[in-house]
């Protein structure tokens, strides 16, 4: 082989490579296409609900598939893949009959599904959100974030990365809601709120502490005062502990912004959190590879 066809020959091979790759290599090429995810969503009612529910956390057939470690997801889209496109032998998970770009559309959906808010960040002017949230939001008086800010709500440092973008939706405006489990599996139940609510805590002497409550057990609690100072009692030294079923947290955002101003400090909150590191490819995708 001379030298022009040898070269020709090994841009050959590196474009393969490439489109392998990016279509049936360990990269979903919709990775992040809000379209694509929304294709995926109709593909996976289609195809995917009967067996495994509406929201992936399992059905009558076919497990839970977005109950897993958050961190498993970065491996998971090649085998997911694979998965649905080769099917798994003595389950009845059977070869789907669908393309490729179908797979990787239900694939994204998936993605989506298990994915935080870090990975699924919701669009809008992100320093202008930041604007919104330290100042007509007041977010700041009442959460900490970047190092500076209140303490009697909290921390939000990684909001992104703990939980889902529909999830911080809800939480500013909604009184109730539910959360999702690791992996994004959605909660059954509603669980009651534990801590940062509002508290009066009535001394032996009759001394009345206001505050939040930060934490509780049979003997003790610990209590941020209004003055933004933490205080632990004893129980068995106290003439009195009432505690608020309420939040502080309003739930009317959506009213108390613009439309505009609130898309903007969603996409702000969307991104507060660290992604964790990409664990190793899932192993080969292509079951004719195997």
């Amino acid at each position: 082989m001379n030298r022009a066809l040898a070269i020709a020959a090994l841009l050959l091979t590196c474009a393969v490579g490439s489109i392998f790759a990016q279509r049936g290599g360990t990269v979903n090429p919709f990775q992040g296409n809000a379209g694509a995810v929304h294709d995926g969503e109709g593909l996976y009612s289609q195809h995917c609900t009967g067996c495994h529910g509406p929201d992936g956390s399992a059905g009558e057939i076919g497990p839970a598939i977005v109950s897993g470690e958050r961190t498993d997801f970065g491996a998971a889209d090649a085998q997911v893949f694979n998965t649905i496109k080769n099917g798994v032998p003595g389950t009845p998970m059977s070869p789907q009959k669908l393309s490729d770009e179908e797979i990787w559309k239900i694939t994204a959906y998936i993605h989506a599904l298990r994915g935080t808010a870090i990975d699924n960040p919701l669009p809008g002017e992100v320093a202008h959100g930041e604007q919104i949230f330290w100042g007509k939001g007041q977010c700041g008086n009442c959460h900490m974030l970047g190092g500076k800010g209140g303490l009697t709500a909290p921390d939000l440092n990684n909001i992104a990365g703990t939980r889902k973008a529909s999830t911080i939706v809800d939480a500013l405006t909604k009184e109730q809601h539910r959360e999702y489990a690791s992996g994004g599996a959605h909660l059954k139940s509603l669980p009651p709120m534990g801590s940062y609510l509002p508290v009066h805590v009535t001394t032996a002497d009759g001394k009345v502490i206001n505050g939040i409550l930060l934490n509780q057990d049979g003997y003790s609690l610990q209590v941020i005062g209004n003055d933004q100072r933490l205080r632990s009692f004893d129980r068995a030294k106290l003439r009195r502990v009432d505690i608020e079923p309420k939040s502080l947290m309003p739930t009317d955002y959506d009213k108390r912004l613009t439309s505009g101003e609130f898309k903007d400090l969603l996409a702000f909150l969307t991104r507060q959190g660290t992604k964790p590191p990409s664990p190793a490819s899932g192993g080969p995708l292509r079951g004719d590879d195997q």
